[in-house]
C-alpha cells in the first residue's frame, strides 16, 4: 500500500505542475502530450485518463484550472467496469484530482463543485460507486496515505450524504462518519469523558488540572506496535520530560481498549509524572473521539480547546517548541 501511495504521489506532483503552472498563451502543449510526459512510462496507444479538453480561449492558469476541476470526470465512463478497474487510469485520475484540490490555492466552493462532478459520475453505477468510495477512504482518510486530508474527505462525505442512490445503511454510515470527523476540530472544546486511575479513582477531562500552557492527550493501547514506537519516542524525549517536570506541559494518557488486566500490567512502563488512566470503553462506545488509528494524539490548550487534532508527535514538538 505504501509503495503504491508513493508512486501515485510522484505522478500527481508532476501533473499538478504541468496542468496548473502554464506558460504564456500559445506555448501550451495539448492534453494528450501532457499525459504522455507525466506518465514517463506509458507506451503509445495505451489507454490514458480522459481529461476534459480545456477551451483554447482560457489562457489564464486560474481559469484553466477552474475549468479542469469542474469538468474533470466528464469524459470518464463510470459504467465501463474494465476502465474503473484499471487503477493506472481510475486511481491515478482520482489522485491527480485530489492533489489539485489540496494545493492550498483552491477555493472551497470550487472544491465542492469538483467533488460534486466526481460523485455525480461514480454514484450512478454500483461497481464504480464501490470502487471509488473505497478509494476516497484509502487516500483521504487513511493515516498511512500521503494525501490524508480530513477537510477534503468531509466535503466529499457531505456530498455523498445527499446522494439519492445510497441505501439507508450506507447513508447512515456516511452520516455517522461525518459526525465523528466533525468532533474535536481545532478551536473546539475537547469532548469531555470520564477516566479511571489505577486505584479506581474517577476523573473527567474537564476537571483535569492543566499544569502549564498545554495538555497533551494521548489515546493508546499497550498491545499496539505503533503505540510502543510513539510512546518510546515520547518517554525518551528529554525536552518533553523537562517541560513536564517544570510544569510547562501536562500529559494525560488514556487506555481505550477495555482490557483492564492488560493495561495494569504495563502501567510501570509509563512515566510517573504523566496522568495515566483507562476509560472503560466510554470513548469508543459513545464515539467521542475518532480513534481510527493508535496512538491518537491531541494537543489541547489550558482551557481544553483543541490545538492539534489526531496529530503526529513530530507536529506536537513543533507546536510546543521542544
Amino acid at each position: 500500500m505504501k509503495g503504491r501511495f508513493c508512486n501515485r504521489f510522484v505522478w500527481a506532483f508532476v501533473l499538478t505542475a504541468l496542468l496548473v503552472c502554464q506558460g504564456n498563451a500559445g506555448q501550451e502543449t495539448d492534453m494528450k502530450s501532457r499525459q504522455t510526459v507525466v506518465s514517463g512510462q506509458k507506451q503509445a496507444g495505451e489507454p490514458q485518463f480522459p481529461f476534459p479538453e480545456i477551451p483554447s480561449d482560457l489562457t489564464r492558469p486560474e481559469d484553466r484550472k477552474e475549468f479542469l476541476l469542474k469538468h474533470y470526470w466528464d469524459n470518464f465512463d463510470f459504467s465501463d467496469i474494465s476502465l474503473v478497474d484499471n487503477r493506472n487510469i481510475s486511481e491515478q485520475g482520482f489522485v491527480n484530482q485530489i492533489a489539485l484540490l489540496a494545493d492550498g490555492d483552491t477555493d472551497v466552493e470550487l472544491v465542492r463543485q469538483s467533488l460534486d462532478n466526481f460523485c455525480s459520475g461514480m454514484e450512478k453505477n454500483i461497481h464504480a460507486r464501490r470502487v471509488f468510495m473505497e478509494m476516497a477512504y484509502d487516500y483521504l482518510y487513511s493515516p498511512d496515505s500521503p494525501f490524508y486530508n480530513e477537510s477534503l474527505y468531509l466535503i466529499y462525505l457531505k456530498r455523498m450524504a445527499e446522494s439519492k442512490v445510497l441505501g439507508e445503511v450506507q447513508r447512515e454510515a456516511v452520516i455517522f462518519r461525518i459526525k465523528l470527523i466533525s468532533r474535536n476540530l481545532p478551536g473546539d472544546k475537547a469532548a469531555d469523558f470520564n477516566y479511571y486511575l489505577s486505584d479506581g479513582t474517577e476523573r473527567s477531562l474537564a476537571m483535569t488540572e492543566v499544569k502549564g500552557s498545554h495538555l497533551l492527550l494521548v489515546f493508546y493501547d499497550p498491545e499496539c506496535e505503533s503505540c510502543h514506537e510513539v510512546l518510546a519516542q515520547m518517554t525518551d524525549d528529554r525536552a518533553l520530560a523537562e517541560a513536564v517536570s517544570q510544569e510547562k506541559v501536562s500529559i494525560l494518557a488514556v487506555y481505550t481498549e477495555g482490557n483492564a488486566e492488560s493495561w495494569q500490567k504495563t502501567l510501570a512502563d509509563m512515566p510517573s509524572d504523566w496522568l495515566v488512566g483507562e476509560d472503560r470503553l466510554a470513548i469508543r462506545t459513545d464515539a467521542l473521539y475518532d480513534l481510527k488509528s493508535m496512538p491518537s494524539i491531541y494537543l489541547l490548550d489550558k482551557s481544553k480547546r483543541v490545538v492539534l487534532k489526531d496529530t503526529s508527535y513530530e507536529k506536537v514538538r513543533e507546536a510546543l517548541h521542544l
